[in-house]
């Protein structure tokens, strides 16, 4: 009878903790209900990080228990750094907040410790969705249209948000490591700015994500995209854009190479702060994957022109894990180019 006892007393106590769990799924299933979801994007309306954080927030909320409201929220300043930060500072840390913000903000923290005092370790991916695809380009039919084109110039003539901004990490690293003739105008807010600014006659090109680029400007030869940043490319982007390490003729510049262009692994990345509660990274990292694979937001983002390549939040993680531990003396090098 003892036995027994204890028998349906263990089973209750299985039962109630059965409860119990059931009822903290539950809870972080239905945390989402009713709630708002801002997006943060850490530049200007009209660039690229711009279309991929409104075509997230678009559609990512039906793949969300509990269908919440996604608003984006630009937050301009310090080439991103200024909404990255927030997610730490000012924002929520329950998981109704995440960021998308230039990846190369990542390297800096590396190379330029001082001036980017700030440790991604407080920083989770919830996943990425491309990596980035990166070209410089000249503009207009008299603009370069080559390497040998641009390198026989006497100056090429770039537009940046700030030092660190993934345009300008793409400039200084031709100047620095290939002493190109670039020359680099900071403080534009955008890239939509530097587009204007390249039509008016202000800028002879611009360096970022191949299918930021117009698509009108490709296909009525506006640019030329000359050089690209990863051994990849998407099967669209002409062969005219040679992988830049072809260029490299010593150790030392491959090397370089190797580790201020790991940044574009994870080109367009989503982040929260790494103090929300875990079954809500979860919830989010789960909705990211189903969206990745979502036909109708696929098919959208391939009207847009934008890529999708989706790597998921713990493979991201690994990735920035990666980038974290550059060694001191290659990190030291790469100096230069952020400076």
């Amino acid at each position: 009878m003892e036995f027994l006892g204890v028998l349906r007393l263990g089973g209750a106590m299985l039962a109630l903790g059965g409860c119990v769990l059931g009822g903290g799924v539950q809870a972080a299933d239905d945390f989402y209900k009713d709630k708002t979801v801002n997006v943060i994007v850490g530049f200007t309306p009209g660039g690229g990080y711009d279309s991929y954080g409104r075509q997230l927030a678009r559609f990512i909320g039906e793949h969300i228990p509990g269908k919440p409201t996604l608003i984006v929220q630009n937050m301009p300043g310090a080439g991103s750094l200024t909404a990255v930060r927030s997610l730490d500072a000012t924002q929520p840390k329950d998981g109704t907040v995440m960021a998308i913000f230039n990846p190369g903000l990542i390297v800096q923290s590396v190379v330029q410790p001082d001036k980017v005092p700030i440790d991604f370790r407080k920083y989770t991916f919830v996943g990425v969705v491309t990596p980035d695809f990166r070209v410089c380009y000249g503009y207009g039919p008299k603009g370069v249209k080559s390497w040998s084109d641009m390198m026989a110039r006497k100056e090429f003539i770039l537009g940046a948000t700030g030092k660190g901004s993934g345009n300008y990490v793409n400039g200084a690293t031709m100047r620095e490591v290939f002493n190109a003739p670039v020359k680099q105008i900071l403080g534009f807010p955008g890239s939509s700015e530097q587009r204007l600014a390249i039509e008016r006659g202000e800028l002879d090109g611009d360096c970022g994500s191949y299918h930021s680029i117009p698509p009108n400007w490709i296909t009525e030869g506006k640019a030329h995209p000359f050089v690209r940043f990863t051994r990849d490319k998407e099967s669209d982007m002409p062969d005219s854009a040679r992988f830049i390490e072809e260029f490299a003729t010593t150790a030392e510049q491959k090397e370089l190479l190797a580790m201020v262009n790991a940044e574009d692994e994870v080109g367009r990345p989503f982040i929260v702060s790494r103090d929300i509660p875990s079954d809500r990274l979860a919830t989010l990292r789960k909705a990211f994957d189903s969206l990745m694979k979502d036909a109708t937001f696929k098919a959208e983002m391939a009207k847009q022109n934008l890529p999708v390549h989706p790597i998921n939040g713990p493979d991201s993680d690994q990735i920035l894990a990666r980038m974290l531990k550059t060694p001191r003396d290659v990190a030291d090098r790469a100096r230069k180019i952020f400076d």
